[in-house]
């Protein structure tokens, strides 16, 4: 018995200093406990091709989330108003959207929340209809993943990733976090459903493999930047709101360095603000304006992922 009171003791003490240490501020972390943190999901090697399909320099990416209604609904918001400026990105910004890249032959990708796609199941087949668009997860109701616990997580996900198998007839391949936010777990879970590619994370402007806990896991980023996002800056209800003009100049400036280094342009957008009339202009001003460009490629994250992969002997 007094051997098992000292290991007891020996254990109690052991979690006391972990305990310690978890709740101290930053400043006093240990070294071993700030590299731990920032290893948890870091990037890792890059697998930016020499070249694009068909040779191309660059590889231009258009990615839609159609969050719609679910913006207000994760939080419990069920304001009338609110909900109608949602249910416009289904109504009439995803068709405008959509009509756009058919008169210019352009693929891209949509990622959707499986309630957004439950509310609007038209909205499949529009995305559908021309063959060359690509649906991905984007959570169930645009949850916050890093504020909530492992098994809640998890759950959303699976239920999410059935749902839009459900309605496409095809398991999703690609996965961009609500918010962009990676809980610790997000990765993991992932990795078990068998995912391809996440578009969530910053860690570059390049595809490049992420690592956990410093090793390397065979899934490939498509890094996103809030700078390539509509949302911050077409809100004008926001406080970092810009003139949509002003935008499409560093929509231009960024992709002309993506062009001169020759690596991907990843844009972020969503249709209850892109879909806008005054929005959807300076789309068609960029597209004309990448379009000016030689050795330019448009795809789906799921084939620019394919194409990396193939190109790195993954």
């Amino acid at each position: 018995m007094k051997l098992l009171t000292v290991a007891g003791a020996g254990l109690l003490l052991a979690l006391s200093v972990v305990r310690a240490e978890e709740s101290a501020p930053p400043w006093q972390w240990t070294e071993e406990k700030v590299a731990a943190e920032v290893n948890k999901v870091r990037a890792g090697r890059d697998l930016n091709p020499e070249s694009w399909p068909g040779g191309a320099r660059v590889a231009v990416l258009l990615s839609f989330d159609v969050d719609n209604e679910t913006v207000w609904l994760r939080d419990g918001d069920t304001s009338v108003g609110g909900l109608s400026q949602g249910q416009y990105g289904a109504r009439t910004g995803l068709p405008r959207i959509l009509a756009l890249l058919d008169e210019y032959g352009i693929a891209a990708s949509f990622f959707g929340p499986a309630m957004s796609f439950t509310l609007s199941p038209q909205m499949i087949g529009l995305i559908e209809a021309s063959g060359r668009h690509e649906i991905g997860i984007h959570g169930w109701i645009h949850e916050r993943n890093n504020q909530l616990p492992r098994d809640e997580e998890a759950r959303l996900l699976r239920q999410a990733v059935e749902r839009v198998t459900e309605l496409t007839g095809r398991k999703p391949v690609g996965y961009r976090a609500p918010s962009w936010n990676f809980s610790d777990s997000t990765l993991e879970l992932l990795l078990e459903l068998g995912f391809l590619y996440d578009s969530s994370l910053m860690a570059d402007d390049r595809p490049y493999e992420i690592n956990a806990g410093g090793q390397p896991t065979g899934m490939v980023e498509l890094p996103v930047q809030w700078i390539l996002d509509d949302a911050p800056l077409f809100n004008p209800l926001g406080e970092r709101y810009a003139s949509p003009r002003e935008v499409l100049q560093v929509y231009k400036d960024e992709f002309d360095v993506a062009y001169a280094e020759g690596t991907i342009f990843v844009l972020t957008m969503h249709p209850h603000y892109i879909g806008h009339r005054s929005r959807i202009v300076i789309l068609r001003e960029l597209i004309d304006y990448i379009r000016g460009h030689a050795d330019v490629w448009f795809g789906t994250h799921e084939a620019a992922v394919r194409w990396v992969r193939e190109q790195a002997g993954m």
